[in-house]
């Protein structure tokens, strides 16, 4: 797979709980409620940035599903 630390995904949480995901500068999911919630708890359990990068990558859909070309 892949690592994307070249281009990693940044999360900011505000104060009213919604999640903010970045990509390369640009923002590319904002989530809140239950959701957010969701995201945050999966967060927290992550072990290492790598894994953090994984579980953003899967919130946003952008992950790389193996059939993709080099």
């Amino acid at each position: 797979m892949m690592r994307c630390m070249d281009d990693p995904f940044t999360a900011t949480v505000t104060k009213d709980g919604r999640v903010l995901i970045d990509r390369g500068g640009r923002r590319v999911m904002v989530l809140g409620g239950h959701r957010a919630d969701a995201l945050r708890a999966r967060l927290d359990a992550c072990r290492d940035d790598e894994a953090r990068q994984q579980v953003l990558a899967r919130a946003t859909g952008n992950y790389r599903r193996g059939n993709e070309r080099d």
